[in-house]
């Protein structure tokens, strides 16, 4: 299958203070881009024959990564995402990464494939219990929501049909827009399912037939119990962390 990396993204938030890079996926962990140890996974995996890097020009080496195949970013992330499908040309489901997950390894996203193809889906999301990412990385902070069984943070992959992704290109600006913030994200499904949310009574199940509803597009909520899928780089206290844990490796 093909994979795309999203990196295009100004480095605008509060790393900005201690690392002045002007996009986060040029931010240096160990002397390194951070986008280069996702690239290095995504090479290393027989599974993957293209990866489309969607970056601005000179945070990379061109050439360095057989696989990878370097792009410019469009004006917002959905528009990056478009510019990848429509490069790619894929036929399949195609696996999209946001670029500050530098702790992602072959095993979590070989676990992610495994779960959705257990499922038939249009789009599948993952997310992370927040027990599994507590016990591997204490005192990490996330953006968690309390769903009927079980407290979760969202993860920065999945999996997606490339038509879904033209179709629904609108409502995917509405969600990505809203990722930080699962209140006003719940907003979009319904009154009911924000209420649902607020008492900690909504269930995956019930947000996946909605979205079916809405979109007329099956969508699947995969569990992963690698935290690495649901920790990334957005805060000063995120780059300490995986700049310690990667100079151990």
């Amino acid at each position: 299958m093909e994979a795309i990396v999203l990196g295009g993204a100004p480095n605008s938030g509060p790393i900005r203070a201690i690392d002045d890079t002007p996009y986060e996926a040029g931010i240096k962990i160990n002397d390194r881009p951070m986008i280069e140890f996702i690239l290095d996974v995504l090479e290393a995996m027989d599974e993957i024959e293209t990866t489309a890097v969607v970056i601005p020009e000179g945070i990379i080496e061109q050439g360095k990564w057989p696989k990878v195949k370097l792009l410019p970013p469009g004006v917002t992330v959905i528009d990056s995402l478009l510019q990848a499908v429509t490069a790619l040309q894929p036929k399949e489901h195609v696996l999209v990464l946001a670029s500050d997950i530098p702790l992602i390894t072959k095993e979590a996203l070989r676990d992610f494939l495994a779960s959705c193809s257990r499922r038939q889906a249009a789009i599948y999301y993952s997310f992370v219990p927040k027990p599994v990412v507590e016990e591997k990385y204490p005192g990490v902070k996330r953006t968690y929501v309390q769903l009927k069984d079980a407290i979760v943070t969202g993860g920065n992959v999945l999996l997606i049909e490339p038509q879904a992704i033209i179709t629904h290109h609108q409502r995917l600006r509405q969600a990505f827009a809203l990722r930080k913030h699962p209140v006003k994200l719940c907003q979009l499904l319904g009154f009911r399912f924000l209420f649902k949310l607020l008492c900690g009574q909504l269930e995956v199940g019930e947000i996946e037939a909605r979205v079916e509803e809405i979109l007329n597009l099956k969508g699947a909520g995969i569990v992963s119990l690698y935290p690495e899928i649901g920790v990334d780089v957005d805060k000063p206290s995120d780059l300490e962390l995986v700049r310690s844990i990667l100079a151990a490796n």
